[in-house]
């Protein structure tokens, strides 16, 4: 892609060694987890390259045809049927493209983090899993699995290595439970890694979670 989606970007200081791509929930966009970064703490890392893309403005079917910011279009409640594809594999061209361009500037896919929430998670897993090296780490905040059913074959060897952080509110009224549980046991099942957490919460992020990121930064990036 010639262009890459707009995007904000904080250097945690002048000569960044790392780079945090973290993708936003359905019509949000970038700056919705601007602020975590100062919450994270990133004590013994080197600099970090937090990058926070805008998804394109699309229709969204479950709200009525609205456009809005969205990574893929969603037909109904459930998810997962009748899943928008071809907007899945687009955007994760459009995400493919940041990991390109941080490897340009001279970081290594093994210090690149995936982090998603929501939608935002989805498409860390779509692309994280398919991607041809193995990232420093993926982080997976209230969302799921998509094409659930052709992971198995897409799946690269090398992701096999990259940890996984997944994380869900018992309470979440958005992505169920048990679907987020579902999701875990599907990339499990396939060989990986993940650090699973569950909180007490609806469909966000509460500090308990932040300190659990702050320490899988520290594992992955320290």
């Amino acid at each position: 892609m010639s262009e890459l989606l707009e995007h904000v970007t904080i250097d945690t200081d002048d000569n960044p060694q790392a780079s945090v791509i973290w993708l936003h929930g359905l019509g949000a966009d970038g700056n919705d987890f601007v602020p975590i970064v100062r919450e994270l703490d990133l004590a013994g890392i080197n600099g970090i390259r937090f990058i926070f893309p805008h998804s394109r403005r699309i229709p969204v079917t479950v709200n009525g045809g609205y456009v809005m910011r969205a990574w893929y279009d969603i037909t109904g409640a459930e998810l997962v049927r009748r899943e928008d594809e071809a907007g899945l594999r687009a955007s994760q061209l459009e995400i493919e493209a940041f990991i390109a361009r941080e490897k340009a500037r001279g970081i290594p896919a093994s210090r690149i983090v995936l982090a998603g929430f929501s939608q935002g998670c989805a498409m860390t897993i779509q692309t994280g899993l398919r991607h041809p090296e193995t990232l420093a780490g993926m982080v997976c905040l209230s969302g799921y699995v998509p094409l659930a059913d052709k992971l198995g074959a897409e799946r690269t060897q090398e992701s096999l290595a990259t940890p996984i952080f997944m994380a869900h509110g018992r309470h979440d009224n958005v992505v169920p439970f048990a679907r987020a549980q579902q999701s875990r046991d599907v990339v499990t099942q396939l060989g990986y890694q993940v650090e699973w957490h569950e909180y007490a919460m609806q469909h966000t992020v509460c500090l308990e979670e932040v300190q659990a990121l702050s320490n899988f930064f520290k594992k992955v990036l320290g």
